[in-house]
């Protein structure tokens, strides 16, 4: 370890030279083709190594580098091994270089796992956290890294302007801070400038990067005189200067070794992992950061990413809870069988996704396509252990009842939706403890499903319709033949338990002449929602019974006013909504459209100079939907006319118009305490973004977002200073809060303060015919290539969800924290099939975890173990308290590596959590 002292001015102070490439692994080219580069490119390198022992290589601290080359190399592993093990070759720590806002907190977590785990089984992981190219740096970061072992950060995009040295200490919510490395002067490429004066590919570094390496003499000591020069105000305690010698997609000149020797002593070859191992880990003395990086100051961050392409954060942000809150848990808890495979298939397609340059949308067409086909095989993936899971569960449950799962930890009552027998009369629901619950009909099924006459010499065509047993996507329960009036009837229900075979339908049918009426008639069937108890992380059905029960405080849909008792919405004569408290607060004009020009990029949003704002809207009707009692919900219907396109030459907006209707679909539940929106239109034009807009009940000074373990404070504008306009638009998972309203939203939304702090935009879509253009009003520099994107246009149906929520203002607490785990993780059905007159089984309970302010955020199968972690997103201290059928708990670190037993005393365990501070615990069934 190395002290930093004063420097001897008069020395010449060391360069650490660190050859690497920075690998997009898709972006302006889809996977594959940028494969056929890499594969080029660690030959060459890999080639150089073995032929010069002086050579290293940094492999842009992703394993996913490593792995898609040793697909196509397997022959080449044991080398690769073998250059980890001597320290030549630096690879991981992470599995992907992902982007720290799109993904959830927890991907960011198993990538890390994942990455030093296959680093590892190569040797070593290199032990820096590096990230060189994501746009901005989540606050939890340093927590996250330590919490892995890691004591290093290296960072370029979203540092501040008062950082003024090359090192700062970074710290996170809790109080963690890691000494972390800021790559100035042009990031990663920093150094590539004194080995050549190639271009960069169309690389990032153009937007404040440096040039691309190339082979070739060069007269280096000059310019490595120049790079100690410009760097050593950033070393003002001296120490090596690390130069960053690569750039996207390129490797270092083949003569690198040479010329390094021939410069002399004062610069050496190394890897990253080499450079930090003679680094102070100590923070003292440094600049100390707190939360997020998302400065403009001194390079671009690029915020258009987090509204490019909605689509894909819809997709991963479905995936994300599909597996990490439903799939997981109940593999965990209620599954004898392994589904660990398709698990670690889903996370490694999650994980993949959650790259920078994929999640992000910032890519070509082709790469977008294959990233959301990559999001949706996640999301399958985690819907088939849904699938395996329920349906081992549901063999105990009756025949017409159903099973339901809560993926919260803690006991809740919530709506499901079933479709159970409707005889005579409203049907009536019995839960799992025996008591009878609310029930509202949705919809009636159709009885009579085909009502037909077929000449006879047709009819074994006709039962060529039979699949199995199922008919019209129904089984058939019984059948009947009546030759005297030449009628075949099918039965059919959702699940059949009675024996079937079509061949005595045909033998039936033997010698059938003249014309045949044939009836496919279905069982009475309604769909309901029902008010359903549910324990924590836990287990209960809900069977057929007569009669439903009235809940507590019924929600009513009249005259265009929807009310549950802890909310009141009423529909205005311009579509849009009027929220009433019980306290009396009123907040007007909910839900305003807003379509505005967008001439930039999927990096950058900028308008036209001559922009068109449309908000009012030419036409309004109302649609009732439901009237209560559980749920009530209308349809607010717009039409407008929005300006077809972008005029580049006008720097404006077209005079041609699209006709526009948009749907407003505004729902209160019996005992939610927000009003859910779910807007729909099919886009019809290009080059502009459309936002939904919410007055705040009171003027804000800055906004709290949750995502990532936390939850950042932010004020109304940005910092600036680079080459790029610093807008004040960022990103919310959970929700986003300011002014005494919370927005919850379904993904990664992009939102923003305006109005002074008097109102709230959300992005619902941005619409964009490049991947970068070399002329952006807001942004100074290409970011990319400039290639068109017309299927960034977003063209078609569009939808975005969101729920809305009135709360006391300031930092949200747990209220605004239970809505949104509410409102995002609806309770989970299936049909039993069971013996009809078996009894259902009991309710039974997971593990329950509380706390104020304790957010569960996984809980799965590891080791033995049921493995579950948590963060306390609060200000103060909390008490984590855990609740089930374990007898032994343990605190682990991310990388899964024993710590402090926990006591445990008749299956509670309680665990006390600094603020924000990020917990893993293991518990022994």
């Amino acid at each position: 370890m190395r002290v930093e002292t004063a420097p001897d001015r008069a020395e010449a102070p060391e360069i650490v030279v660190v050859p690497h490439t920075h690998w997009d692994r898709e972006w302006y080219l889809p996977f594959q083709r940028f494969r056929l580069r890499l594969v080029s490119l660690l030959d060459g390198v890999l080639d150089r190594m073995d032929a010069d022992p002086r050579w290293r290589f940094t492999l842009d601290g992703q394993m996913a580098a490593v792995d898609d080359y040793l697909e196509i190399r397997p022959e080449r592993r044991a080398r690769v091994a073998a250059l980890v093990a001597e320290g030549r070759l630096a690879v991981g720590p992470w599995q992907i270089l992902h982007d720290e806002f799109l993904c959830s907190g927890e991907n960011i977590v198993r990538n890390l796992e994942l990455g030093m785990r296959r680093a590892e089984e190569l040797g070593a992981a290199m032990m820096v956290g590096y990230l060189p190219d994501q746009f901005g740096h989540c606050a939890q970061m340093p927590q996250i890294l330590k919490l892995a072992g890691i004591e290093h950060a290296c960072v370029w995009r979203g540092v501040p302007d008062r950082v003024r040295a090359h090192a700062f200490a970074w710290e996170a919510p809790d109080g963690t801070a890691i000494r972390t490395q800021y790559l100035p002067e042009g990031g990663y490429g920093n150094a590539a400038s004194m080995f050549g004066d190639g271009p960069s590919s169309g690389a990032r570094p153009l937007d404040g990067g440096g040039r691309g390496p190339e082979d070739g003499a060069s007269p280096l000591p000059g310019r490595a005189a120049g790079f100690a020069e410009a760097m050593g105000r950033w070393y003002p305690r001296g120490g090596p200067l690390l130069a960053m010698y690569g750039a996207d997609h390129t490797a270092p000149a083949a003569d690198l070794a040479d010329r390094i020797s021939a410069a002399g002593p004062g610069m050496r070859l190394d890897t990253l992992a080499g450079y930090f191992a003679g680094e102070e880990t100590s923070v003292d003395g440094l600049l100390h950061v707190r939360g997020e990086l998302r400065s403009h100051a001194r390079a671009n961050i690029l915020p258009g990413v987090i509204s490019a392409r909605v689509r894909l954060k819809q997709l991963l942000g479905r995936a994300e809870r599909l597996v990490e809150r439903y799939a997981e848990p109940l593999t965990a808890l209620w599954y004898d069988g392994d589904a660990r495979t398709f698990l670690d298939l889903a996370w490694r397609r999650l994980i993949e996704t959650s790259c920078h340059d994929s999640v992000t949308g910032c890519g070509s067409d082709e790469t977008a396509e294959q990233v959301a086909a990559h999001m949706a095989e996640a999301e399958q993936l985690g819907r088939a252990v849904c699938d395996l899971v329920t349906a081992e569960r549901a063999a105990s449950v009756p025949l017409g009842s159903h099973l339901v799962f809560n993926p919260t930890p803690a006991a809740r009552t919530g709506l499901v939706t079933v479709d159970v027998p409707a005889p005579e009369g409203e049907p009536g629901l019995v839960a799992g403890d025996g008591r009878l619950v609310p029930v509202q009909t949705l919809d009636i099924a159709p009885t009579v499903l085909d009502d037909a006459v077929h000449p006879a010499s047709d009819l074994p065509i006709v039962l060529e319709r039979v699949y199995g047993r199922v008919l019209f996507g129904q089984e058939i329960r019984d059948w009947a033949v009546s030759r005297d009036d030449r009628t075949l009837t099918f039965h059919v229900t959702s699940r059949a338990d009675a024996a079937f075979d079509i061949g005595d339908v045909r033998e039936a049918l033997r010698g059938a002449e003249g014309e045949w009426r044939v009836r496919i008639l279905a069982d009475p069937r309604r769909t309901v929602a029902a008010l359903v108890d549910v324990p924590a992380l836990g287990l209960t059905t809900v069977t057929p019974a007569f009669g439903p029960a009235a809940p507590d405080a019924p929600v009513t849909a009249a005259e265009n006013v929807l009310d549950n008792g802890l909310l009141q919405a009423e529909i205005q004569e311009d579509g849009t909504l009027s929220l009433r408290t019980p306290s009396g607060q009123i907040i007007e004009g909910v839900g305003r459209i807003v379509d505005g020009g967008d001439l930039g990029d999927s990096y950058n949003y900028a308008p036209p100079a001559a922009d068109r704002l449309i908000e009012d809207p030419d036409g309004v009707r109302v649609e009732p939907v439901w009237s209560g009692p559980l749920l009530a919900a209308y349809d607010i219907v717009r039409t407008y006319r929005w300006p077809t396109f972008g005029d580049f030459g006008r720097d404006a907006r077209s005079e041609a118009e699209e006709d526009v209707t948009v749907t407003t679909r505004a729902e209160l539940r019996a005992g939610e305490p927000f009003l859910r929106l779910r807007v729909t239109f099919d886009n019809r034009s290009e080059d502009h973004r459309v936002r939904l807009h919410i007055p705040l009940p009171r003027r804000a000074s800055s906004s709290f977002a949750e995502g990532q373990f936390t939850i950042t404070e932010r004020g109304l504008t940005a910092e600036g200073g680079f080459g790029e306009r610093p807008v004040p638009t960022y990103p919310a998972s959970g929700f986003v809060a300011a002014g005494g309203l919370a927005v919850l939203p379904e993904h990664v939304t992009e939102y923003e303060i305006t109005g002074g702090g008097r109102e709230l935009a959300l992005t619902l879509l941005r619409s964009i015919g490049h991947l970068s253009r070399d002329r952006n009003a807001y942004r100074d520099q290409p970011a990319g290539p400039q290639l068109p994107t017309p299927q960034a246009q977003c063209r078609g149906l569009r939808t975005a969800a969101f729920a809305i929520m009135p709360y006391g203002g300031g930092r949200p607490g747990p209220d605004v924290l239970r809505a949104a785990e509410t409102y995002r993780h609806d309770l989970l059905t299936a049909a039993g099939y069971g013996p009809a007159a078996a009894p259902p089984p009991p309710s039974r309970v997971g593990v329950a975890i509380s706390g104020d302010g304790v957010v569960m955020t996984s809980l799965r199968a590891r080791d033995g173990w049921i493995e579950t972690r948590m963060v306390a997103q609060s200000d103060e201290p909390a008490t984590a308290v855990l609740q089930g059928p374990f007898t032994e708990a343990t605190r682990v670190d991310l990388r899964g590596r024993p710590g402090l037993p926990i006591d445990v005393h008749d299956g509670t365990a309680a665990l006390a959590l600094r603020p924000w501070e990020i917990a893993t615990v293991r518990l022994r069934p």
